[in-house]
């Protein structure tokens, strides 16, 4: 019994951390963010579909879902290591046990969480409001939220600001949406790559694309992770200036 109630109490307690964690970083009101987005973004698609003034397919649910989860990811990425600079907290996070990597970790988690959470409610409106889709248009719209929270993070920390930050990931952003045609044109290499929308190869091909694409974007994300996380253990280049 003494385990049991032990490992509730220290579930309860990281999950404590964590909510600390994302009003760090979005505010207080952070649970917001996955109401209000999901509102904002496909009420308006939903009541013209209603009104029948547009036709959504499934196929290009993957797109609508994975914009605005790539600003969400964008905001969330400046708040993991460059608002510590702006908000010159940053020598006391080097004080905390486990190091800064702990609270990059905590942070990270707490992001995932917004993100996950953002996906599930806007995937559910999707659904009942729009059109039923191919759960696996999820994970690519998630794919592209993760990716751009590692885009903005490394920026952000490289340069040691957020504006800086925001604005070379907004425009990588704007240069990935404009390369592929607002999602229309499919290149195994970009984040948005959507299987969905590929009408002319075979199955067994689009399958092998899209494994290879999930998994080149997990490593390039990893790896800018760790860039991320390599710069923000060096003290003394983040404290200088």
């Amino acid at each position: 019994m003494n385990i049991v109630s032990r490992s509730i109490k220290f579930l309860f307690q990281e999950i404590e951390v964590l909510r600390y964690a994302a009003i760090a970083i979005a505010g207080h009101k952070f649970w917001l963010i996955p109401i209000i987005v999901p509102i904002v973004w496909l009420g308006p698609q939903s009541g013209m579909e209603i009104l029948d003034w547009v036709t959504i397919r499934d196929a290009g649910i993957q797109f609508r879902l994975a914009l605005p989860l790539a600003f969400v990811g964008l905001f969330l990425g400046l708040r993991i290591v460059a608002s510590e600079i702006n908000a010159r907290t940053l020598e006391i996070v080097y004080t905390v046990p486990g190091g800064a990597e702990k609270v990059w970790w905590v942070k990270i988690l707490a992001s995932f969480m917004i993100l996950l959470l953002t996906l599930a409610i806007m995937g559910l409106y999707a659904w009942f409001l729009i059109t039923p889709y191919n759960l696996e248009s999820l994970y690519g719209a998630f794919q592209v939220g993760v990716f751009y929270m590692a885009v903005s993070m490394g920026f952000s920390t490289l340069f040691r600001s957020e504006v800086s930050g925001a604005i070379v990931a907004v425009v990588l952003l704007g240069a990935n949406i404009l390369f592929t045609e607002f999602g229309g044109q499919q290149i195994w290499f970009s984040p948005i790559y959507n299987p969905h929308a590929i009408n002319d190869q075979v199955l067994k091909a689009i399958i092998v694309e899209t494994l290879r694409n999930r998994i080149f974007i997990a490593l390039v994300t990893l790896m800018i992770f760790s860039l991320a996380f390599l710069r923000g253990n060096r003290r003394e280049k983040l404290l200088s200036g």
